[in-house]
């Protein structure tokens, strides 16, 4: 892992949230998560972040992120939290819990 120094300047995010945005062929054995939503998902939480005034986040759509099987998937940073984005509820908690309030959603993290 990369160590921060004491003359870095400061992150301009304080958080990212990176939203797979892979397709793959129909009927690929390990699907995508864009078949699965994750793009009305990530414009969900695009305008989730900017309604609540939650400061110094910036949700990402990502390329792959290898894991479509488990997916719709996000990854958080800097703690490189993994999660299934199944329901903008799930997607609402996530920004409350995590996001917020500093906790996790243990129920939808990836292993």
């Amino acid at each position: 892992m990369g160590t921060r120094h004491a003359d870095d300047p400061q992150p301009y995010f304080e958080t990212h949230i990176f939203v797979c945005g892979n397709r793959r062929p129909a009927g690929h054995e390990r699907g995508d998560c864009a078949s699965k939503g994750s793009e009305k998902i990530r414009d969900y939480m695009k305008a989730r972040v900017k309604e609540l005034k939650i400061e110094g986040v910036r949700v990402n759509q990502s390329g792959c992120l290898d894991r479509c099987e488990l997916g719709p998937c996000a990854v958080l940073y800097p703690e490189g939290v993994w999660y299934r984005l199944d329901s903008f509820e799930t997607a609402d908690k996530i920004l409350r819990l995590h996001v917020q309030q500093g906790e996790r959603v243990r129920e939808n993290m990836l292993p």
